[in-house]
């Protein structure tokens, strides 16, 4: 039971899956055993196949505790990647860049293209075509007004 207890009291990533085998079989001595940190309590004189049974429940509890663990490091690691993308940010109001952590200022796209898996694909607006691109094709030498 000591061995148990000073198992459980090392911190490891994942904990061990722990059966004791013993020849006290004292409805007692099972509680102790189990509130010493066993997972599992096999009495002697013991069945092989009951062993082989408990190890099996063990390797599956330890395989779904590995893929939790995995789980939550993925999920951690994604909930880092959306606090960067919250907060205020300082955006300057002609050009719209950022100014990034290094006080730098760094266009829209990238700042965000370098905190999340976003994809930026350019276009131009109704808004802005009629503002800005239809006059400086107007302007433009040879064109025909009537095509656009």
């Amino acid at each position: 039971m000591e061995l148990c207890r000073k198992i459980r009291q090392n911190p490891q990533t994942l904990p061990p899956y722990l059966i004791v085998l013993t020849a006290r079989s004292d409805k007692e001595d099972v509680v102790s055993g189990l509130t010493a940190g066993a997972d599992g309590y096999i009495t002697k004189p013991f069945s092989r196949a009951e062993l082989l049974a408990r190890v099996q429940v063990g390797v599956r509890i330890v395989g779904l505790q590995t893929s939790l663990a995995a789980r939550i490091a993925e999920l951690e690691g994604a909930r880092a990647r959306v606090k960067q993308l919250q907060g205020l940010l300082p955006i300057c109001s002609y050009c719209k860049k950022i100014r990034n952590d290094r006080n730098g200022w760094q266009q829209l796209e990238n700042h965000i293209g370098e905190r999340s898996e976003a994809q930026f694909g350019h276009t131009i607006c109704p808004d802005c075509f009629e503002r800005v691109v239809r006059p400086e094709l107007e302007n433009f030498p040879g064109s025909a007004k009537k095509d656009l």
